[in-house]
């Protein structure tokens, strides 16, 4: 008797490749999709921006509520007043040089 070579199923063989195509496809997922690592180091990036950003206008608000404030009728910055006139408007007092 002529002993049988040991063939591989076809139907294993196709088990395999699908499941090893499923695991591929799910990695490539995990590292490139939407929400993979790339696009969560992609956002962390983004949210650290926008939180340097966030801090900056911030602070704008509070120098312009600040100076709003001072301009306010209940509390009037002479000093700040004089300063707006002069450059928003060309002001000069008549005892001052305008030297252009």
């Amino acid at each position: 008797m002529d002993p049988k070579p040991n063939k591989f199923p076809v139907s294993a063989l196709m088990v395999f490749a699908v499941a090893f195509s499923l695991a591929g496809y799910f990695t490539f997922a995990a590292v490139q999709g939407d929400f993979g690592l790339f696009r969560r180091m992609q956002i962390q990036a983004q949210e650290r921006e926008l939180a340097v950003e966030l801090a900056q206008l911030e602070t704008d608000v509070a120098i312009m509520q600040n100076k709003t404030r001072r301009l306010s009728d209940n509390y009037l910055d002479l000093d700040l007043l004089d300063e707006r006139a002069r450059k928003v408007l060309g002001l000069a007092r008549g005892d001052e040089l305008v030297i252009r």
